[in-house]
């Protein structure tokens, strides 16, 4: 199954579930959003001057990663077509494929690769242009980094520091919540143009929208973690990333459900809702054939489609052990806001600002807590444990649980806490929760619970 470090066995697991990555093709992270860094910084320093900028041998741009400080050959790592880290450079590609041709044409955006509504997300939507930026490189260097107009001739300079270059503009990726708002603008969605895909645009083929920051970022991971980068910017701590994601996801999605986005006409807009919920067969017959469970984390009358809580389930088994305090909090202003769905759109904008000021709240917190392997383990035992357990009753929800028990498994090795053989011992359990979401149309929440307790116990067990 590969390697258990940086996820490489996570490559292969997830690619069973997400489509060969698809997601991660046409859904990558592009500019800031919440934490913006230098986002104000003067005009010339916000010019994007593109990938062939760091593209030269005595920068980024060698075959070999045998550079002094970083690799030096992230531009190929990046490029690279059959690896999931390639994925951004091939975002603009894609474009002209036949799917997304066939989406163009049903939205009558005319050219994808010229439609404002797809470059958004797969190119680096630039004000500012160099002359070397090209649309067609995808997801470029500076989508996630920066602007280089402003720190590009210095950022290797002798005695250029990382607090130095972020001061110029270069995005502090090494802080979670800088990180997540970046990865959020694609991989959920932004109040920019081009960066929010609407339920149209999933009718018209688009793939379903999912996201998962540490997994993810170690999927995308073009250097490597040494003595150097560690004292440059610190070591990176999986779990507070994937804790500061979830909480940053719960946040973006009701900020943005309380916007303009949240409907369209006389409709909600069902993006924000769970899809199998909806997208299931329909019987007609003597005796009827139930197609749904009764969910604890959502108080809203049968049949009324539920909003995606994928986030939010996670964001609640991560409070009760890292920020117990507020767990109660969060989780009453989840429920309130499932409510206040079923009563009307004013409710539930403003339980919808509640909520996201718990999970704000929530993600500053993460950001500044110690964290342990010790954590990790409890938290695998909330998500597969009696309260959370319960709340897989879709799709959706499940495929973040999954995800998590994975990083989560894989910050415990990175802690020192589980070795790496003992870890790949339990692949197969970890494999079998995989297994039960491959499919969205044969999932089935009861065969997914028991999965996913079999593979929690066995996470479990090595404590």
């Amino acid at each position: 199954m590969g390697g258990f470090m940086g996820h490489g066995w996570s490559r292969r697991a997830a690619g069973m579930m997400l489509g060969a990555l698809m997601l991660l093709v046409l859904l990558l992270c592009l500019l800031p959003g919440g934490d913006r860094g230098a986002a104000d910084a003067a005009p010339a320093a916000r010019s994007f001057t593109g990938v062939a900028s760091c593209a030269g041998s005595t920068c980024h741009g060698r075959m070999e990663g045998d550079g002094k400080v970083v690799r030096q050959d992230e531009l190929m790592r990046w490029q690279e077509p059959s690896s999931p880290g390639g994925a951004h450079a091939r975002a603009f590609a894609v474009l002209s494929g036949t799917r997304g041709r066939q989406i163009a044409s049903t939205l009558g955006f005319g050219d994808p690769t010229a439609a404002p509504a797809c470059l958004g997300c797969h190119s680096t939507p630039a004000a500012a242009k160099g002359a070397r930026f090209l649309a067609s490189d995808g997801v470029g260097c500076e989508a996630c980094h920066g602007a280089a107009g402003g720190w590009i001739a210095s950022h290797y300079a002798v005695g250029a520091t990382h607090a130095s270059n972020v001061a110029a503009g270069m995005m502090p990726l090494d802080r979670p919540q800088a990180r997540a708002a970046v990865c959020l603008d694609c991989h959920f969605g932004s109040d920019r143009p081009g960066q929010f895909v609407d339920h149209r645009m999933m009718a018209a083929g688009h793939p379903r929208v999912s996201f998962e920051l540490d997994l993810f970022s170690s999927m995308q991971a073009h250097h490597d973690e040494d003595a150097d980068y560690v004292r440059r910017k610190g070591r990176t701590d999986s779990l507070k990333l994937w804790a500061v994601g979830q909480a940053m996801a719960v946040e973006r999605a009701l900020t943005l459900y309380a916007s303009a986005k949240g409907s369209e006409g006389a409709f909600p807009e069902f993006y924000f809702f769970d899809c199998q919920s909806c997208h299931r067969r329909i019987y007609d017959q003597a005796e009827r054939s139930k197609t749904w469970e009764a969910n604890p984390g959502r108080p809203i009358p049968v049949g009324m489609p539920p909003f995606n809580d994928e986030n939010m389930i996670m964001l609640s088994a991560a409070a009760k052990v890292i920020a117990p305090g507020a767990a109660g909090r969060f989780d009453a202003d989840s429920k309130a806001f499932h409510a206040a769905i079923a009563r009307d759109r004013g409710a539930a904008v403003a339980a919808a600002g509640k909520l996201a000021a718990s999970a704000g709240a929530l993600a500053n917190g993460f950001a500044g807590a110690r964290t342990s392997g010790d954590m990790a383990f409890a938290i695998v035992s909330e998500i597969a444990g009696g309260a959370i357990s319960p709340r897989f009753t879709d799709y959706e929800g499940s495929v973040q649980a999954v995800m998590a028990i994975d990083t989560l498994l894989n910050s415990m090795v990175k802690s020192g806490r589980v070795t790496v053989g003992a870890a790949a011992g339990i692949r197969a359990d970890v494999n079998r929760a995989y297994a039960a979401v491959k499919e969205p149309n044969s999932y089935q929440p009861a065969a997914f619970r028991s999965a996913l307790g079999s593979a929690a116990r066995s996470i479990g067990a090595l404590r």
